[in-house]
């Protein structure tokens, strides 16, 4: 689909759960495409910190490496001061705040060498709607490391977005309510209801953020701050008996 329709599709970010993120094939080949991803990724993934010291070197031998640790053993021993917090955005029950820490890693593939080199962002909250803990989220990524902390908190929570505009599409536009027998016809039938999520999103942000500017009046010349002299107003046009 990117390799096909990417460039007609106006993205910033690849973001995906670490049934995406595991293969570290996959993420190569968005890198190679230009796409810059951030993909969760399972808490046993081995990585190599690249801004860890180094083992001191014997004098014989090769030089020691860095080595290779889970994300679950890392982050449980990151000091306090290590993670940021977030504000990403207001939510349906109070802002929604997470705290996240970004380092520069290589992840360890299947082969058991050495990958390129990516960033990894461990993300952490609480989940309001289930029982009190806090909850940790790992990812990947290949343009973390230069953008912000706030950008990558907010591609990291723009799952729970997308999952309530599927939900909506599926309830209120008939996404998953199709029979069809081809391609061509689902894809008609999807692209419709897409559509029409679309425009019950937009619409329900512009009743939140009702504004008079917003909208063009029916007749704008009435609405004019100072009109020309020689325009009749329609409030200045004598009405007929």
């Amino acid at each position: 689909m990117l390799e096909q329709n990417g460039a007609a599709l106006p993205h910033g970010w690849i973001a995906g759960a670490d049934e995406r993120g595991r293969p570290s094939g996959f993420r190569r080949r968005l890198d190679r495409l230009g796409e810059r991803y951030l993909l969760a990724v399972p808490g046993n993934t081995l990585l190599r910190a690249l801004e860890a010291t180094a083992p001191a070197y014997r004098g014989r031998g090769r030089h020691p490496q860095r080595p290779w640790q889970g994300l679950e053993r890392w982050q449980s021993a990151l000091p306090a001061e290590a993670w940021t917090t977030i504000d990403v955005r207001d939510g349906a029950k109070g802002p929604l705040v997470v705290d996240i820490v970004k380092r520069r890693v290589v992840a360890r593939p299947p082969q058991r060498l050495a990958g390129p080199e990516e960033t990894r962002v461990v993300r952490r909250y609480r989940e309001r709607d289930t029982a009190p803990g806090v909850k940790i989220d790992f990812y990947l990524s290949n343009g973390a490391a230069e953008r912000a902390l706030a950008a990558c908190a907010r591609v990291a929570k723009a799952d729970h977005r997308i999952a309530e505009c599927l939900q909506r599409s599926k309830s209120e536009a008939g996404l998953a309510d199709y029979a069809v027998r081809h391609w061509t016809g689902w894809h008609h039938h999807q692209t419709l209801s897409f559509i029409a999520t679309w425009f019950l999103v937009t619409e329900t942000r512009r009743g939140e953020n009702m504004d008079s500017c917003d909208d063009v009046a029916p007749d704008p010349r009435r609405h004019c701050v100072a009109p020309s002299p020689c325009v009749s107003m329609r409030d200045d046009v004598a009405l007929a008996a």
